[in-house]
């Protein structure tokens, strides 16, 4: 061997401590055609354009105004990511199990004076009947995803999805009513009678894609010093193995062999990236057996993914980019305590870690206290004067109820109300007949 390639052996194996006992060849297979979109998602695309160029759907662009970055996907192309103007699609259990996480997303928009629409009339994916009961049809999720892709298009700002299993199911959506035509034309009516019709954004982006693509500029904002910390990252299943030729991967992270979100994240914070065998398996939610085999998960995200990062990676915390696997992770860590298993692993999500280093409350914002895992010791670790915010904080409660204090709020309770309530002129439903 060469002085290079034993140089480049000895890279890899500093940042793949664990490589010798992974089968890449197999994990690639795994990913690629396993999982992919069976006829590509490049293909997808050029059918998605023919399709607006003959009527049958519109597509809504993203615009000069959107600021635009682009980043390179598993298969090469590029995906661009919008970064301003942005319509966000909340998630069901953020805002239920883990508020600190959508608030975190806001208040960084706001540090970075980032223009977004926080939309009340969003319903639900459905992914919940799709993963986990079957309930629903083909035809209904697709009405359920344009419904919401319209109500974005119709405010002109572009969407911004919060949760794993939304994105990756959406993407699924995506294809299959661009690939199958008796889908769109069952479609069509239901929307029509909605004075709506077929609207299919041009990326389906993740916000850990945005987070990823604006962390360098986030992380110039950072108040706490991560250098001494060991980060280890799931990556959600829902986000990079549903169509995972559309997920954003860079040499930088991980030397390409990782998705980029959140571990590009973490990195450009400045914390340190560490490896663990288990890297590729769920995190024990999975939709269903969090459902119907609740000790399952409980225990799988201890022994398969908890204990590994700890024991192999060292980690000082585990940060994840969805809902349910911040949930699984951070509370099924009690389940192992009550059985002496006590590693106590704080987890997050990317955004209350990137939040949290540029200085947001721990309480207000990043709402900790709903975690079930001891992040303040991570604070403490980092700088954050963690006792002097929960005194603040346990005062903002009195104070509410008390009537002393008005509650805070991350953005005018009535911001541009008219895009909520009636349809801007600009957009017109210009397809009064079904074409031919």
């Amino acid at each position: 061997m060469s002085q290079e390639e034993k140089q480049i052996q000895k890279a890899v194996q500093e940042a793949f401590p664990m490589s010798d006992s992974v089968d890449w060849n197999e994990v690639y297979q795994r990913i690629i055609y396993r999982y992919s979109t069976p006829h590509g998602l490049e293909h997808v695309k050029e059918e998605m354009y023919k399709l607006e160029d003959k009527g049958e759907i519109i597509i809504h662009h993203i615009k000069p105004y959107n600021n635009p970055v682009e980043a390179q996907t598993l298969n090469g192309s590029p995906k661009k990511i919008p970064t301003m103007k942005l319509w966000h699609h909340k998630s069901c259990g953020q805002c239920g199990h883990i508020p600190g996480y959508p608030t975190s997303v806001f208040w960084m928009m706001n540090k970075l004076e980032i223009d977004y629409l926080d939309e009340p009339h969003q319903t639900s994916c459905t992914g919940w009947n799709y993963h986990a009961s079957g309930a629903s049809n083909p035809v209904a999720l697709a009405g359920v995803y344009v419904r919401n892709m319209w109500r974005a298009y119709e405010t002109g700002y572009f969407p911004l999805i919060h949760c794993g299993t939304s994105f990756g199911h959406y993407k699924e959506v995506r294809n299959m009513i661009v690939l199958h035509k008796e889908i769109r034309d069952k479609l069509r009516p239901i929307m029509r009678k909605l004075d709506m019709d077929i609207v299919i954004p041009e990326e389906v982006v993740h916000y850990s894609e945005w987070l990823y693509v604006m962390s360098k500029k986030a992380a110039q904002q950072k108040k706490y010093n991560l250098e001494n910390i060991k980060a280890a990252v799931h990556t959600p299943c829902h986000v990079y193995k549903l169509v995972p030729e559309d997920t954003v991967y860079d040499p930088e992270v991980f030397q390409g062999r990782r998705p980029a979100a959140p571990s590009g994240t973490v990195q450009n914070f400045g914390a340190k990236l560490v490896d663990y065998s288990t890297w590729w398996d769920c995190c024990g939610f999975g939709f269903r057996h969090i459902l119907t085999e609740r000790e399952f998960s409980r225990s799988f995200a201890l022994f398969k993914k908890v204990i590994p990062a700890v024991e192999e990676g060292n980690a000082d915390v585990f940060v994840t980019s969805d809902t349910g696997c911040v949930t699984t992770l951070d509370k099924s860590q009690w389940a192992g305590k009550a059985h002496g298993f006590n590693y106590n692993l704080p987890v997050l999500a990317d955004a209350q870690f990137a939040a949290l280093a540029m200085g947001a409350d721990p309480y207000i914002i990043a709402q900790i206290h709903w975690h079930a895992t001891d992040v303040e010791g991570f604070l403490r670790r980092i700088g954050v004067p963690v006792d002097d915010y929960k005194e603040k904080f346990v005062q903002y409660l009195q104070d509410l109820r008390e009537g002393k204090a008005e509650p805070q709020y991350l953005y005018p309770k009535h911001r541009k109300i008219d895009f909520y309530l009636s349809l801007p002129d600009r957009v017109t439903w210009y397809k009064k007949e079904v074409p031919k």
